[in-house]
Formats: structure tokens, C-alpha cells, sequence
């Protein structure tokens, strides 16, 4: 629970939270110009309860960014308790190039709220991005899986840049090879 959602009644919470869900989905589908009466009505709120949470579409927008990067950042955790950390790590690359790929279209949007001046959406991106590929690692090389020498952002990058080479949707077949290479590079190896 965030600083922003703590002090919700339990209705309110859970508004903002179907708000965010399905303003994510909206602008990942229909582009930044996704129709904010239509948001509301697919999460079953009124525009004014929109409004209330999110005074602008571009609070909505960050707001829906940030929901869902924390969404697959969080899952490392997840991942972690449910598979070894080298299966943990490709599962949660797959995750994170599906989220990369859908978050494409938002990017120009993310792009101007930076230049008003108002925050920059991605300063925080890259800790939560590195904090969740260091506690993949980290259980990797805890079990002696994965190398413990590589720098989490230099993994994230590597992600960011198997998304720009296999961005159209034919090429999900090449990131699948290509994250399998990256994780050969990722594993231990003694001697």
C-alpha cells in the first residue's frame, strides 16, 4: 500500500485501484488518447470519482504507469517463492519485455509530463527496476545459479534493448531466444 492509498476508506482504495487496472489496460491498447468517460464506466465509477483521484490525464497516465511497473517489479518476489531463481529470472524477463512492449504507446505521454516541469515518472523506474532484477541475483547467486558480479541496470538495459530489436509483434518468437542467451550469460559458472 502506498502513502497515496493509505489513508482511503477501503471503497475509495478499491476505486482507484480498478481505475488504475483499467487505465493501464486503456492506454496500453487505445493509445494516450483513451477516453477518460470510458475508463471510468469499464471500472464502474462515475467521471467525478475519476476526477477526485486523478485531477488530470496525465496524473491517470503516470499514475497507471507507475501501478503497473511496481505490478512486475513486485513479481520477483513472487517468482521466487514459486520457482528456482534461474526459472525465477527468465519467467520475470518475459514479464517485464510483455510490460515494456504494452507500455510503448504511453511513452510520448510519460515523455511530455517530464517536460511540464511537474516529475519525472522515471526517475524512481530505474531503483524499482534495479531492486527486483538484484533480488533475482542476488537468490541466483545465493544458491550459486546465477553470477553475483553483474550490475542489475546493465541487466535492465539488456532487457530494453532485446524490446527495441524484437519490438513488432512477429519478433516475440526472437526476445524468447534472445532472453534465453542473456540468461546463459547471467549463470555461474566456476573455473
Amino acid at each position: 500500500m502506498t502513502s497515496t492509498t493509505r489513508g482511503l476508506r477501503a471503497d475509495a482504495r478499491r476505486n482507484r485501484e480498478r481505475l488504475l487496472e483499467v487505465a493501464g489496460r486503456a492506454f496500453s491498447e487505445v493509445g494516450t488518447d483513451a477516453s477518460l468517460e470510458a475508463i471510468a464506466k469499464d471500472a464502474g465509477v462515475g467521471i467525478g470519482t475519476l476526477y477526485r483521484h486523478f485531477p488530470t490525464r496525465e496524473a491517470l497516465l503516470e499514475a497507471a504507469y507507475r501501478n503497473e511497473l511496481a505490478r512486475v517489479c513486485d513479481s520477483a518476489t513472487e517468482l521466487l517463492a514459486q520457482l528456482p531463481p534461474d526459472q525465477a529470472m527468465r519467467q520475470w524477463m518475459d514479464r517485464f519485455i510483455d510490460y515494456l512492449a504494452t507500455k510503448q504507446g504511453m511513452a510520448d505521454a510519460l515523455k511530455a509530463v517530464i517536460a511540464s516541469g511537474d516529475e519525472d515518472p522515471f526517475a524512481e523506474s530505474l531503483e524499482r527496476i534495479s531492486t527486483a532484477i538484484s533480488t533475482l541475483l542476488h537468490a541466483g547467486a545465493e544458491v550459486g545459479v546465477l553470477r553475483s558480479d553483474v550490475d542489475p541496470l546493465d541487466v535492465g538495459f539488456s532487457l530494453g534493448g532485446v524490446l527495441l530489436i524484437t519490438s513488432d509483434k512477429g519478433l516475440r518468437d526472437r526476445a524468447g531466444r534472445m532472453l534465453d542467451l542473456l540468461l546463459d550469460g547471467l549463470r555461474y559458472r566456476s573455473g
